[in-house]
């Protein structure tokens, strides 16, 4: 398998390859800065400068078994992970935007880091607690407790706030096969944002509040395995003018966390060649 780290340029409406590789990449984040991307591979942290690509190691300490929910604080200060090694399920932590040991601030496992409020004070992820361990999104103030805003209404996940920080957009199968929701930051009105055949997932909104990016599986997909024919669309916040932008092979590993540019000019993906 080939994995191809691309950016779609919203003015042309084109995709460039940034960079190609045999190694398996997942889940590109963009640096405030613009220079740089973010992604995990291989239990393992890279930045990938644009000026000049090349999957360039993130020292992450004793956590050498990432899975692929990172991202990068709003200021560029710190990167928050999500990793296993300590073999009790995924766990949640923060180290040095430079790189450096991590320090654990989910309460418990398995938690799985997927967005950071605008103003860098709450982080939003999904995690599995109690006895039937299904799961539901939470949100935590840094070095406060995590509330709990899905009650177990089906499978939730992919949590990522509005440019606002008033929202967190979500997906959610309650009521089918998963689809696109919203909620307030604090849980309330949750809501659907549309629905049809597609089984969506992990939605981006733009820094700028103008669009939302979305991953559409092919009917009938349960989960969000890898290799599957997928889609990237776009919508406006409130769901309106749907449509597909790119498809190709991907899925889990393609978009899993915040992948837009500071400036909402473009996003970044992973796809994949078999």
């Amino acid at each position: 398998m080939r994995s191809f780290l691309e950016i779609y340029d919203l003015a042309s409406a084109t995709p460039r390859v940034v960079l190609a590789t045999d190694r398996h990449i997942e889940a590109p984040n963009w640096d405030p800065s613009g220079e740089t991307l973010l992604v995990n591979g291989e239990g393992r942290l890279f930045r990938v400068p644009l000026s000049d690509p090349s999957l360039i190691p993130v020292e992450t300490g004793v956590a050498i078994k990432l899975n692929n929910d990172h991202g990068i604080s709003p200021d560029g200060h710190q990167i928050v992970i999500s990793s296993h090694h300590e073999g009790q399920g995924s766990q949640i932590y923060l180290l040095p935007a430079a790189g450096g040991e991590p320090v654990k601030i989910s309460p418990e496992a398995p938690s799985w880091w997927h967005g950071w409020s605008p103003d860098g004070r709450t982080i939003a992820y999904v995690a599995a607690r109690g006895e039937k361990k299904v799961i539901d999104v939470y949100t935590l103030p840094l070095g406060g407790a995590e509330t709990r805003l899905t009650m177990g209404e089906g499978h939730c996940d992919g949590p990522d706030y509005s440019a606002d920080g008033r929202h967190i957009y979500y997906n959610c199968d309650r009521d089918g096969h998963a689809q696109i929701w919203t909620m307030g930051a604090n849980g309330t009105n949750q809501r659907k944002l549309f629905a049809d055949n597609y089984v969506n997932w992990f939605p981006h909104p733009s820094p700028d509040g103008q669009h939302l990016l979305y991953l559409a599986y092919p009917p009938g997909t349960f989960g969000h395995p890898a290799n599957l024919p997928v889609a990237l669309c776009l919508c406006s916040p409130k769901g309106e003018n749907r449509r597909r932008v790119l498809e190709f092979t991907g899925g889990q590993g393609t978009m899993n966390v915040p992948n837009w540019a500071p400036d909402s000019s473009a996003f970044a993906y992973v796809r994949y060649e078999l």
